[in-house]
């Protein structure tokens, strides 16, 4: 029997200073790049959203330097960004998603052009354009959204992508399906998240955009009196928002934004580089605990996963605390750009597509 021809796809995924493409044949990657963006440059533009044919005709000339010609594309997929919550899974960028892209319901965010993106080179190709797992990816039980303060409600915000995928990668490694099991998923890397998956679904989160543990440059879930003595310390609003999400965290104490940079003063015997390091970790370790509780402590494996995962003796110290809990796997770096292509790929071979409205 002819072996079936292999799926093209292209997938899209843009950070605050680069542009990440990927060309897949099915699930091996033919092709990558990354494209740095100069700070200079996209100064010049208002708003995020704004990039978008500076960032488009980039991705189009990295693919026509490398002979990558658009027609042989079956779907493009771009990285979802601050959409609306949603359900897991892979979605079809429909009109709706580039309503919302363009007004955004949770602020801007240079993931947000990975659909639009997306969208206008597959409308040119002629084929279909898709997105997988946003930021917003929203599982969470009912017991999980109550705050303790009725006028507002806990959100799901984590890297999806890159949770589930890792997931799935435990899964295989457990020999199990993924649907199967219950995991706790700790991605570590300039955001920290961490969550409860249970039986395929994202139950509970310490949402990266205001709790749990503190990261590179976050501070986490922060003592509340202090969060209020900020707030009205004579700064604006921006101000404090600025601090507590981009210059909290390891930031505040250290001055940097590179993990390595914390090892690298630990070995030289940095007192405070020290403690730092071991309350970040210990920080992760009791979200950990909070999770399996969420779990009923029945918990098949606890997945560390992101850059810092690299770390061994990061991963040791927070083994450390939680050995006795499950098996800790660790999975280090991102599977974005596969997670992509594998959610694109499941719905080109007759799997489950999404409707966002």
């Amino acid at each position: 029997m002819k072996e079936a021809k292999p799926r093209r796809i292209l997938v899209i995924n843009p950070g605050a200073t680069s542009t990440k493409i990927s060309v897949f044949d099915d699930e091996t990657e033919m092709f990558q790049t990354n494209i740095e963006h100069d700070s200079a440059q996209l100064s010049c533009f208002a708003r995020i959203i704004d990039q978008k044919d500076f960032r488009k005709n980039l991705v189009l000339g990295e693919l026509a330097k490398n002979n990558v010609s658009l027609s042989s594309f079956d779907a493009v997929c771009g990285r979802g960004g601050l959409l609306k919550h949603i359900q897991s899974g892979t979605y079809r960028i429909n009109d709706a998603v580039i309503r919302d892209v363009m007004n955004p319901p949770y602020g801007e965010h240079a993931s947000n052009l990975g659909v639009i993106l997306a969208r206008e080179i597959a409308d040119e190709i002629g084929c279909p354009a898709f997105f997988s797992d946003p930021v917003s990816t929203d599982e969470l039980c009912d017991l999980a959204r109550v705050s303790g303060f009725a006028p507002m409600q806990r959100e799901s915000f984590f890297h999806a992508l890159n949770q589930k995928g890792k997931a799935r990668e435990a899964a295989a490694q457990l020999q199990r399906p993924y649907e199967e099991l219950n995991l706790i998923v700790v991605h570590m890397g300039g955001g920290v998240s961490i969550a409860a998956h249970c039986k395929g679904k994202v139950v509970d989160v310490f949402n990266v955009k205001d709790d749990g543990s503190f990261s590179m440059d976050r501070g986490g879930g922060l003592p509340v009196n202090s969060v209020i003595n900020l707030c009205f310390s004579g700064k604006t609003k921006q101000e404090v928002k600025r601090l507590l999400g981009s210059e909290a965290g390891v930031f505040s104490y250290l001055g940097t934004r590179d993990f390595r940079d914390v090892e690298k003063l630990m070995k030289a015997g940095d007192g405070k580089a020290t403690l730092v390091f071991k309350a970040m970790a210990y920080q992760h370790a009791k979200d950990i605990g909070a999770m399996a509780a969420v779990l009923g402590f029945k918990v098949d494996a606890v997945v560390l996963t992101g850059g810092i995962a690299n770390c061994r003796s990061f991963c040791d110290e927070i083994r450390s605390y939680v050995k006795e809990l499950a098996p800790v796997l660790v999975l280090p770096g991102e599977v974005e750009m596969l997670s992509l292509a594998q959610g694109t790929l499941r719905v080109l071979r007759g799997g489950e597509c999404m409707t966002y409205i």
